[in-house]
């Protein structure tokens, strides 16, 4: 077990979640499925015998996701970032995971369940922290105008084409 597992508030579509994102991802699984007995029933409102929690992994990382009921979202200020080594890569996870989301910008994305992802080159990051701050700029620039991310454009920016 992990020291510290992410933990994902749903509404009442936890396993469904998790069916999609372990759909997404090669190396994932879904574990161990709680779900509310009659004391849960009555103290969060949720039908005995309904889910729960849901434990998962993606890639290795462990998830809990909880049906915990309305009463909180997602936003902004929790994403997960998917380190893409290829553009292939960047356009699969990037078709998959927005299908039925909202595309933002600068490699974000919102899924269908409001969870915010960060789509990311591998390169980006040498590309950013380059030594010649005119070419970091020019990546800055070119990554600002994008939706989803382009590794050939952002290397192009890079030498200042």
């Amino acid at each position: 077990m992990q020291k510290i597992t992410p933990f994902l508030w749903f509404n009442d579509q936890a396993e469904e979640a998790v069916k999609f994102y372990t759909s997404i991802f090669k190396n994932s699984r879904i574990g161990k499925i709680a779900r509310y007995d009659k004391a849960g029933e009555k103290a969060a409102g949720r039908p005995a015998g309904s889910v729960m929690t849901v434990e998962f992994q993606l890639e290795g990382q462990e998830f809990l996701a909880l049906n915990g009921g309305p009463h909180f979202k997602f936003t902004e200020a929790i994403s997960f970032v998917v380190n893409c080594k290829t553009q292939a890569e960047v356009n699969r996870f990037w078709k998959k995971l927005s299908a039925g989301g909202q595309e933002v910008q600068c490699g974000w994305l919102k899924d269908k369940y409001g969870l915010s992802w960060q789509i990311v080159p591998t390169v980006l990051g040498g590309l950013l922290s380059n030594k010649d701050a005119a070419k970091s700029q020019r990546v800055m620039e070119a990554m600002l105008k994008m939706v989803k991310l382009d590794i050939k454009k952002l290397k192009q920016a890079a030498k200042g084409k």
